[in-house]
């Protein structure tokens, strides 16, 4: 033993037994019975207590020596416990610190998780009791060990996930000797290995680790071990397989990330056999390596070409070599469009990647680093089709990480990092042949030389060679000869060079449509979107939806469009450009109609959106929009959930609609346009192309004197702020907003006002103040007739008087706001009202109607809440029924929301729900498990800067410090909860940090 830097003997064994038990239990209370049988095991000596006082007081002996900084040996009733803080205990201070960094790892706090793994490294000094004998010991001993074995999983898995192969070999091959059958580890030295291009010593390893399963478990090794091996003999990358091994048995519980796939069908392939080697040998390159450098490959050529089906044809041959997901995103990079801009696309990538809305970044910038960190450690094939400069590519490129990149453009992509450009020429006449023959399939009539000559005329282009086929198969009786004879009989339209040849297969085919099937494909191509429906159609051509959508299945058929998904349609380029050229013809529309005909579908874009708007998010102030005419019917939209799916599905249409109000509307279009799409803007995360239109909306509503029109601008935007964390610049804009309501005289929209300027006070701990703000929006409410305002008021005001421990009047405010939504049929507003009612009651004591509160809030949500919400309310249920006593229930309650609170990016729920894991754990009386899930909430918390759970989480992290004898540590964070408190002005927090550290201070000076 050494204290106060000097070493002595203790003597005997059974006395440094003694010891270590003791500070095995630091700080907490021990029997004597069971120290005897630490010590003794089933053999204690006649007078066990006697001899294990004679070993206490040669321990306390030794002790003396520390002075007054010694731990205290204090004997109780049949026991006796250390006073000593844990920490001290080398061996308490490795499990503890290992425990913090898995919990820490499971909420992606890589950085954390390493420090702790750090300093348990310098707590650990070689096997603990060394030399002791005796079923305690050899218990602790082997608890150790799978302690030991944790950490080195824990540390791999980061250095893995990293692509730091090479480093995680000497982290795991000590420990293989010492468990030569634990298969995950195995499994993970073997990807280590691999990854270092020690293939061979990965093989043999796997091999003897299953020869030894078989030999001593007598059951064949798990799937894993096989899995392994088989994606070491086929060349998958060694951190594709790290990546499908999910690091099992090292996390908890983890929602599996989003896998995405939206690659458009692949079709039947003709050709290109040096195109498709090239690309995927180069797709395949780096297996085994971390990815450092993407990889990107571009092909350009001319339109029709066969650049896009090349690409998806590629990506659907390798999705196997792409586990992480394969995407395809469209660019919008031909001449006759708007290019989709760098945000937008960025927007979309992430959303694909399952980034909830309201975890999106406001600037590209932002945009741009929460893409590189989402694909950091992803193996994804990503397609950007259709690009229009490298520019717009530069900013999508995943930077450092095993995605690789095909991008496809008509022109060539110079600048782009490490890009390697295949240019796409068109097929050979063998192929081309092969490709039309392919098509018709077996039919007779068809001739060797019409069918060549029929392909030359088609330039060999697989698009037009599909549209001939296509138009041959329409006509059961026309024989190849026929074909060719319309084919050279075709008039030449207005296309540029590259696409003349293709304009006879057009032309041909548009000939052959009704005048009605004439009309919808001529106006299709003025659709400002990539895809459409039958009712942007019909107000594209004044027809009804019903005989738009029959021309639509039409031209489907004729090979003129596609169909992505039911009812929804696409048109390729090239047909899109020759439509146009038939527009500009004039020959059946004139400018004027052309013209009409975009305003139509802008109209019906704008609103509808606007009657989505008001089902969806009913509880906006608005301005009128005041479109010109009605138009045909748009879709119907029965509710709110028929709404949001509708702004959901036509979210791109609606974005290339502002788009068009920008480049050609008037500042009032574009003004009345952002209005109705705000909301949206807001709840899908497009803040990037929100803001800016916002902020020109409010300078057009005040340079045209509108007070009424700009304040319900300055709401929309201070949504938008309030949204993306801005507080203090929501804050400036809802009080403009509220000035101008008041100057107005407007009761109804200063209660608006007041309450989004109400969001960031709350999210910042300005309660007072939303106290006052609502205590005198109430006040004139009762002048209105508004209940949804009214009960939503009540609502916030008694949230305000929860914070500030007003209790009695948060409960009539809860329960007036409660029969006010019911009354209305507000759903969503009763159980917002239900479930803090339910916060109300569990802070009053009443458990019984809280879990009761709380129980009916759910079963309102299950027919209408979204996953974060039903999260959310599980998790306050299982907060209730922790303090219950139904910790069981509880904890599998938290259990259940923590993973999809993650898949969802609500950071402060996850923190909230981590801390309440660690509370119940706490209550069950296990502190020292308690202790991990409280320092993860604590750095969740500090990393979104969520004040206003701040001090809850470290009051409960001082309890348990204070459970496990930590005092010094569970003394600083009671102060510092004091404090953050205390600038919250919540009294009740700092009251009950007081409170404990009273007690704490009283039972020191007891002791």
């Amino acid at each position: 033993m050494r204290a106060a830097d000097r070493r002595g003997d203790l003597g005997s064994t059974k006395t440094r037994l003694t010891l270590a038990s003791l500070a095995w239990d630091a700080g907490r209370t021990v029997g004597v019975e069971t120290l005897v049988h630490r010590i003794w095991d089933d053999h204690p000596p006649g007078k066990p207590r006697e001899a294990l006082h004679v070993h206490v007081s040669r321990i306390r002996a030794a002790l003396r020596t520390a002075g007054d900084d010694a731990p205290r040996i204090v004997s109780r009733t049949n026991s006796y416990v250390m006073y000593v803080d844990p920490d001290r205990v080398d061996l308490r201070c490795y499990t503890s610190c290992v425990e913090q960094a898995r919990s820490l790892r499971a909420s992606d706090d890589e950085e954390a998780a390493l420090r702790l793994l750090d300093r348990a490294d310098r707590c650990w000094h070689g096997e603990p009791l060394a030399g002791m004998t005796g079923s305690w010991a050899e218990h602790l001993r082997a608890s150790v060990g799978e302690t030991r074995l944790a950490a080195a999983m824990i540390r791999t898995e980061i250095l893995l996930g990293e692509g730091k192969f090479a480093d995680a070999v000497p982290v795991l091959r000590p420990l293989a000797g010492e468990y030569p059958l634990d298969e995950a580890l195995a499994e993970r030295l073997a990807v280590a290995l691999y990854g270092s291009n020690r293939t061979a010593e990965a093989t043999r390893l796997l091999q003897r680790t299953r020869q030894r399963v078989v030999r001593d478990v007598g059951l064949d090794a798990g799937r894993g071990l096989h899995r392994v091996h088989q994606g070491i003999l086929s060349g998958i990358p060694a951190a594709a397989l790290f990546r499908q091994d999910g690091g099992a048995g090292v996390r908890p519980t983890r929602p599996a990330r989003r896998v995405p796939d939206n690659l458009p069908r692949d079709i039947p392939w003709i050709g290109r056999r040096d195109e498709v080697r090239l690309l995927t040998s180069a797709l395949s390159e780096g297996q085994g390596a971390s990815g450092v450098v993407v990889t990107v490959e571009a092909i350009d050529g001319m339109p029709g070409v066969g650049k896009t089906a090349l690409a998806t044809h590629i990506g659907h041959r390798m999705r196997e070599r792409f586990p992480d997901g394969t995407v395809f995103l469209a660019l919008g990079g031909s001449a006759d469009r708007t290019a989709t801009p760098p945000a937008r696309a960025l927007t979309e990538l992430l959303r694909l990647l399952g980034t909830e809305s309201r975890e999106l970044p406001h600037t590209e910038d932002e945009l741009v680093a929460l893409w590189r960190s989402a694909a950091r450690d992803r193996r994804m094939l990503v397609i950007l089709d259709d690009a229009a400069s490298s520019d717009q590519v530069a900013p999508l490129l995943p930077g450092a990480s095993p995605t690789a990149v095909i991008v496809t453009s008509r022109r060539r992509l110079p600048g782009l990092p490490g890009v390697r450009p295949l240019s796409l020429d068109v097929l050979p006449p063998a192929d081309a042949v092969a490709l039309f023959t392919r098509r018709l399939g077996a039919r007779s009539g068809v001739d060797a030389t019409d069918t060549a000559e029929i392909v030359r005329i088609c330039d060999y282009l697989p698009l037009a060679i599909e549209i001939a086929a296509s138009r041959l198969l329409a006509r059961p009786s026309w024989t190849t000869a026929d074909l060719l004879r319309q084919l050279r009989g075709a008039q030449l339209t207005h296309l540029h060079d590259g696409e003349r040849a293709m304009s006879h297969v057009f032309a041909l085919s548009y000939r052959a449509l009704t005048a009605e099937q004439q009309l919808v494909f001529r106006r299709v191509g003025l659709h400002t979107g990539l895809e459409f429906e039958a009712h942007a159609v019909a107000a594209l051509t004044g027809l009804s939806a019903e005989a738009a959508g029959r021309a639509l299945e039409e031209l489907q058929i004729h090979h003129l469009l596609i169909e992505k998904s039911p009812h929804r349609f696409t048109m390729h380029d090239l047909l899109r450009s020759y439509a146009r050229s038939l527009v500009e013809t004039g020959n059946d529309d004139s400018a004027e109609d052309s013209r009409q005909a975009v305003r139509r579908l802008t109209d019906h874009y704008i609103r509808t959106a606007d009657r989505a708007d008001r089902l969806a998010y009913p509880v906006r102030s608005r301005i009128d929009i005041g479109t010109r005419s009605p138009g045909p019917p748009g879709p119907e939209l029965a509710d709110s959930q028929t709404a949001e799916q509708w702004l959901i599905t036509e979210r791109a249409n609606l974005l290339n609609t502002l788009d068009w109000l920008t480049d050609h509307g008037t500042e009032p279009q574009l003004a009345r346009g952002v209005h109705a799409l705000a909301g949206f803007l807001e709840m899908e995360g497009h803040l990037v192309a929100a803001e800016p239109l916002l902020r020109r909306a409010v300078a057009h509503w005040r340079a045209a004197g509108d007070s009424a029109a700009r304040a319900r601008a300055l709401l929309d935007l201070a949504a938008v702020y309030s949204h993306s964390a801005r507080y203090a610049e929501g804050i400036s804009v809802a009080n403009e907003a509220l000035e101008a309501a008041r100057a107005l005289g407007d009761l109804e929209l200063e209660s608006e006002c007041i309450h989004q300027l109400s969001i960031p006070l709350w999210q910042t701990g300005q309660y007072a103040q939303v106290r006052t703000l609502h205590r005198h929006s109430l006040d004139f409410l009762s002048q209105t007739n508004n209940k949804r305002q009214t009960a939503r008021s009540r609502n916030m005001l008694g949230i305000a008087h929860l914070h500030l421990a007003e209790n009695q009047e948060a409960l009539e405010c809860f329960s007036l706001a409660l029969a006010g939504f019911t009354q209305i049929g507000d759903e969503r507003g009763r159980y917002s009202a239900l479930n803090n009612i339910a916060k109300l009651c569990q802070r009053m004591g009443d458990l019984e109607a809280a879990e009761s509160a709380y129980r009916e809030a759910i079963s309102i949500a299950e027919g209408m809440g979204n996953r974060r919400e039903k999260a959310t309310l599980h998790m306050n249920l299982a907060s209730v029924l922790d303090s219950l006593g139904k910790t069981d229930d509880a904890l599998a309650l938290y259990g259940e929301a923590i993973p999809v609170l993650r898949a969802v990016g609500d950071r402060r729920a996850e923190a909230i729900a981590l801390n309440g894991t660690g509370r119940a754990h706490r209550a069950a009386g296990r502190a020292e498990d308690a202790l991990p899930w409280h320092v993860t909430a604590l750095a969740v918390i500090r990393r979104i800067h969520a004040v206003s759970e701040e001090a809850d989480v470290l009051y409960d992290l001082a309890l348990t410090e204070r459970a496990t004898g930590r005092m010094k540590q569970a003394v600083g964070h009671l102060e510092e909860s004091r404090s953050v408190s205390r600038a919250l002005q919540a009294p009740a927090e700092e009251a009950r940090a007081d409170r404990v550290l009273a007690e704490m201070r009283e039972a020191s000076s007891a002791r």
